[in-house]
């Protein structure tokens, strides 16, 4: 199962969000099932504000920065449903709309883009050796293809 949590901060007034909630379970879904079949698997996707991604980054990995997406693998099974959780994606909503704004898709195609890339990081992908990241791109891109996805691959920085 894939939980699902937007921080409240980004519905000021109660006023929601418009994503696909439905397109963003399925990315990470998809990339579960495609890199680890096994069942009685669960993940917690969050959308959340620039600022609580920093502390996060800041607390968590040393870097005062913005980013787009992090993951925290855990790995423990529940106890009450003996199901394992992977752990939890936490993207920066105001990262993905600049980053789809910059690069001319939809946000949800961002989004679908972080999902799938921060969900295969539960799975032990990563992409700080040349090789690994050769790796996790080619897997990204079958699982964005597969998911009819506009965008398969993180814009490089010029």
């Amino acid at each position: 199962m894939i939980y699902l949590q937007v921080e409240e901060s980004l519905t000021p007034e109660g006023a929601p969000l418009t994503i696909d909630m439905a397109l963003l379970e399925r990315a990470a879904w998809q990339t579960i099932q495609d890199c680890a079949p096994l069942p009685d698997k669960d993940a917690t996707l969050v959308i959340a504000g620039d600022e609580y991604l920093q502390e996060l980054n800041r607390s968590f990995l040393g870097i005062d920065s913005l980013t787009d997406v992090l993951s925290f693998a855990d790995g423990d099974v529940d106890p009450d449903t003996n199901r394992l959780h992977l752990g939890d994606v936490v993207i920066s909503y105001p990262r993905a709309l600049a980053q789809a704004t910059a690069g001319g898709h939809p946000v949800d195609a961002e989004l679908q883009l972080l999902v799938v890339h921060g969900t295969l990081h539960l799975l032990g992908f990563d992409h700080t050796e040349e090789q690994d990241k050769i790796r996790m791109w080619a897997r990204q891109t079958e699982i964005l293809t597969r998911l009819g996805c506009p965008i398969t691959s993180p814009v490089e920085p010029a």
